[in-house]
């Protein structure tokens, strides 16, 4: 620059000089951009991954026990309140009945048929979870009885309703049990479902279960 134009303003020179840096850097940045969007949407996929069932789409059970524990803990720090709500659980008893009979993937199919029965039965902000084959689980944060009471109404009007089938006219024929129990009663995570489940398999000595329905 200086033997071509000798006396021009040092600005000049300094405008050259960053016009031509930023037409080197800018694909650099562009390329450098575009592979971060990429790892983080990798990143995202992964963390769904990790925390959703593959076959239902529904948490997975580690995360949805971690959801509930940290709704548990919140609410007993949260000014003194006891943890309320209710954790329902449905087990399909004919599960693995029906995957031996018509095959794994009319299994498959009948666990993402309930699920959406459920998700369209509970509320907005309630936690659904595939816990085993066999069963889901339910997290109803502040739940009365009466709300549950309604959402387990839904449930099995929906399913009573539905006609469930593997291929061509062959209706399969399912045995589904809900049983629930309230969170407050409970120290953890493993001893709510554990509650619930005795409810759903009609085995609480203590009692009658809160909630146990049984639909085919």
């Amino acid at each position: 620059m200086s033997l071509v134009f000798p006396e021009h303003p040092f600005w000049l020179e300094w405008a050259v000089a960053a016009l031509v840096s930023a037409a080197v850097a800018f694909p650099l940045l562009l390329t450098i951009g575009r592979r971060n969007e990429a790892l983080r949407e990798v990143q995202a996929q992964l963390r769904h991954a990790l925390s959703h069932d593959p076959v239902t789409g529904t948490l997975s059970a580690n995360a949805f026990a971690t959801s509930v524990e940290h709704a548990m803990d919140r609410r007993r720090v949260h000014d003194g309140e006891s943890t309320d709500g209710i954790m329902l659980v449905l087990r399909v008893g004919n599960l693995d009945e029906i995957g031996r009979r018509y095959g794994p993937q009319w299994a498959d199919t009948l666990l993402q048929s309930l699920v959406r029965i459920v998700q369209s039965s509970v509320r907005y902000g309630d936690l659904v979870a595939r816990l085993a084959s066999d069963e889901l689980g339910i997290y109803l944060p502040d739940a009365t009885t009466e709300n549950t009471q309604d959402i387990c109404e839904r449930i099995r009007a929906r399913i009573s309703e539905t006609t469930f089938a593997a291929g061509q006219e062959r209706q399969i024929s399912v045995s589904v049990r809900l049983g629930g129990t309230r969170v407050e009663d409970r120290a953890d995570f493993q001893a709510l479902r554990e509650a619930a489940n005795r409810a759903a398999l009609a085995e609480e000595e203590a009692g009658p279960p809160l909630f146990r329905e049984l639909f085919s």
